[in-house]
């Protein structure tokens, strides 16, 4: 049995046990409550203690491999900007749509405030200056001091300074520190893989609790909940269409067609790497040299998942509604900063792990609290699949627009024989 299946079973059986013991044994209720939420508890810090180091080391390693394939040429180069432009753009966008789709379709009161109550003692949560500091705060005084803090935003802007200064050493040095921290963040997900290896006890725990004091309605927050982060993952989907039709100069019925197979083959695995052979067929149908996309598109799938950012703040705004956290522009702005910054990093990382060191510094950066995330992970493989089939489009969008064809290219074609070569 999959991990992602344990945790998803040990949620179920959690939410059934605790709403069967409302209604059959209410007075055992402060019982069992007092005994779980002390084991849910230390389960969330588990997975919280690998965060800053995690994401600093991630960002660092990440600016190292974005700076060493910028220096394999122009085409590279010209993917890498599009790829942080598209991040950055989707950050923003989901920025827009979530709180609108939150208010046309709100969070069921009763089940929100029974997350909130059941959660309610599982640590602090880190705070944001206002909008009038907001510059000032982005470069820390002591980054000890951030880090201690949980001040991610300006933990990251050292971070990338950080990184970038990296890339001006020599090849020697800057290949033992990325060597260095390349190593923190493999301990780091080896860490998180032991706690998740807990995570049926600490979901559980967690559900017991949930389902004990909201009820049947619990079950209704966590599909609202998919929902939600699902339809923001949607929008970005749908936009891959006008994308490449307009930025591929590719009619847009034939832009369909010719995704067809990788949608099918993004389904069926839920691999963004394992599209990647139905993807090269795919750009080869639009008209897009060998030659460039036998660069482009395997980049895209290394480092770009443009459905990353937006759907990971959905996830934290949507976590801040349910604790009526309100959100001012200091804090959306600073959300998107760490949604689009942080993206890059978790790239290869598993999905329970991306998903708590992806998510858990937007939370954090937007003061919105992150104990709910340890319930939400266990419901995420219908996002997942959603985040896999948009990145998928949004890759051969992208590679239709970057390498685009011009007059001196040489003729289609030859798909067939680069995936008989470098692409397996």
């Amino acid at each position: 049995m999959s991990k992602t299946t344990r945790i998803l079973l040990a949620l179920a059986i959690g939410l059934a046990a605790g709403i069967a013991l409302a209604a059959i044994r209410p007075a055992r209720v402060p019982g069992a409550i007092a005994i779980a939420q002390p084991i849910g508890t230390a389960w969330l810090n588990g997975l919280q203690m690998t965060i800053v180091p995690l994401v600093v080391a991630l960002i660092v390693t990440g600016i190292a491999a974005s700076a060493e394939a910028a220096r394999a040429g122009r085409l590279t180069a010209r993917a890498l900007v599009t790829f942080v432009a598209l991040l950055w753009a989707a950050s923003a966008l989901a920025a827009l749509v979530t709180p609108v789709l939150l208010d046309l379709f709100p969070i069921p009161r009763g089940a929100a405030a029974g997350l909130a109550d059941a959660l309610a003692h599982a640590g602090p949560v880190g705070e944001i200056a206002p909008f009038s500091q907001f510059i000032e705060t982005l470069v820390p005084t002591n980054v000890v001091t951030a880090a201690a803090n949980d001040a991610f935003l300006p933990l990251i802007v050292f971070a990338l300074v950080f990184g970038f200064a990296l890339t001006r050493l020599p090849a020697e040095q800057r290949e033992r520190m990325t060597g260095f921290f390349q190593i923190i963040a493999d301990a780091m997900v080896v860490v998180i893989n032991w706690v998740l290896w807990l995570g049926p006890i600490g979901v559980f725990a967690l559900a017991l609790v949930f389902g004990a004091k909201a009820g049947t309605s619990a079950i209704g927050v966590l599909l609202h909940y998919v929902a939600i982060v699902s339809a923001v993952g949607v929008v970005v989907w749908l936009l891959a269409f006008p994308l490449g039709a307009i930025g591929g100069r590719i009619p847009f019925g034939r832009f369909v067609r010719a995704t067809g197979p990788a949608h099918a083959v993004a389904i069926s695995t839920q691999s963004s790497l394992a599209s990647l052979p139905a993807m090269l067929r795919a750009t080869d149908e639009l008209g897009v040299p060998v030659a460039k996309s036998g660069i482009v598109l395997p980049l895209a799938v290394a480092i770009f998942r443009v459905t990353g950012p937006p759907m990971n703040l959905a996830v934290a705004i949507y976590v801040a509604h349910l604790y009526g956290v309100d959100l001012g522009p200091a804090q959306i702005a600073a959300g998107v900063a760490v949604a689009a910054v942080t993206t890059m990093g978790a790239v290869g990382l598993p999905g329970a792990v991306s998903y708590i060191s992806s998510i858990a510094p937007i939370c954090i950066a937007m003061g919105s609290p992150i104990t709910a995330l340890g319930l939400l992970v266990a419901v995420e493989t219908l996002p997942d699949l959603v985040r896999t089939v948009g990145n998928v489009a949004m890759d051969i969008a992208v590679t239709a627009t970057v390498g685009r064809r011009r007059p001196d290219d040489p003729a289609p074609g030859e798909t067939d024989a680069l995936l008989a070569g470098d692409v397996q």
